[in-house]
């Protein structure tokens, strides 16, 4: 029977990719059809793998003035997936952006954290979290700012379909307290974070219990896992959020990020430096550690001629890219975001998935397929 379902769901896509082959064809659709075999798997079934892609074509008249297309495939934000640390890219940037608006520090001021005497800086927690999603230094950010407060901007930046809940690979990740951070200024110290953020409600979306069962402190629990109070990034809201770093102009005032221009400068920098070039060990940190779409399923040197601006996220099976690609050699840039889920026993928290062997070949395969298609498009 599993079979035949399968079966039946290539003969839908089939049919559905013939219905799109007429002139108006749109350049994410022409991808899929190419069907890579590293794709191929994947496309048979892409509800079971809960595909879903937003794809942006950007372009500049000869006055410099952008403009974007947008594509999608299955692209809802009904259909719940597990963000994982692609929630750290918005934390990372507000957080710059509040430290910008205090008049005392920077983001180079070192602070310290209740029971930890080591001493860090906003910069170094925002290098961390690029390199190689460091969760102490996204706990660390989440105590600063706060999910109140995180939500609050967010929907002020004119993206309401987001919520962050939680912190991460912790105990208490929910906890409504938080601790205060003490910046180390001369003469005095100052204080920041601290308070308690407000209770939240249960997501109300679909697929938010997942799979046939779960790990609970190393026990199996036959039941499917419940992920409705757990942060919530969809990929319409993570590219959108991609566009106002990039593209500020291209939005109102009122929904543009305030940061200063060597703030912005940074950001970008951390966004797309890999690893070794930050000092951390190449054997464990590869150049596409934390870059799956183009070069994921490689562990060689990236080329210094294509930077990729993004944050990756991948936990319970489920893999994210959010990503700004850019070469400038070829004048090739293009906004890119899609989420896979490899689970096939179904089983959550099990560390039982298949990353390597399904959903970052696919991933890669598709960066690699619009990169092609870009360059094709620039020299029509």
């Amino acid at each position: 029977m599993p079979y035949l379902i399968r079966l039946i769901n290539v003969l839908v896509l089939i049919l559905f990719l013939l219905g799109c082959q007429s002139p108006d064809i749109s350049p994410l659709e022409k991808t899929l059809w190419s069907a890579h075999p590293a794709m191929l798997k994947v496309l048979h079934d892409p509800k079971y793998y809960e595909i879903q892609i937003a794809y942006t074509q950007i372009d500049h008249n000869d006055s410099g003035v952008v403009s974007m297309h947008d594509f999608e495939f299955r692209k809802n934000d009904e259909s719940y997936f597990y963000p994982a640390s692609t929630v750290k890219l918005p934390l990372a940037v507000i957080a710059l952006e509040y430290i910008d608006s205090l008049p005392l520090i920077s983001r180079n001021t070192n602070y310290v954290i209740p029971k930890d005497s080591i001493q860090h800086s906003i910069s170094e927690d925002v290098r961390e979290i690029f390199a190689v999603s460091d969760n102490e230094a996204y706990n660390r950010l989440y105590e600063m700012l706060g999910r109140d407060y995180v939500n609050k901007r967010m929907k002020s930046l004119g993206i309401s379909n987001f919520r962050l809940a939680h912190r991460l690979a912790t105990e208490n990740a929910d906890q409504a307290s938080r601790k205060v951070l003490r910046f180390l200024t001369e003469p005095d110290t100052l204080l920041i974070g601290g308070g308690i953020d407000s209770i939240l409600a249960p997501l109300s979306l679909k697929a938010l219990k997942k799979g046939k069962g779960y790990f609970r402190d190393s026990v199996l629990v036959n039941e499917p896992m419940d992920f409705s109070k757990k942060n919530y990034f969809p990929i319409s809201a993570q590219h959108e959020f991609m566009k106002r770093i990039f593209f500020p102009e291209y939005f109102p005032q009122n929904e543009q990020l305030r940061l200063e221009e060597s703030t912005r400068h940074f950001l970008k920098e951390q966004m797309h430096t890999v690893p070794r070039k930050n000092n951390f060990n190449e054997q464990d940190y590869y150049d596409s550690y934390g870059k799956f779409f183009m070069y994921g399923d490689s562990k060689e040197h990236m080329p210094e001629t294509v930077k990729i601006y993004n944050k990756v996220g991948y936990a319970y099976g489920t893999l994210t890219d959010t990503a700004y690609i850019v070469d400038e050699a070829n004048d090739i840039e293009f906004l890119l975001t899609a989420t896979i889920l490899v689970n096939e026993n179904r089983i959550f928290n099990d560390d039982h998935y298949e990353y390597d062997a399904i959903g970052i070949p696919f991933l890669a395969q598709l960066g690699r397929e619009i990169y092609l298609q870009e360059r094709a498009r620039k020299l029509e």
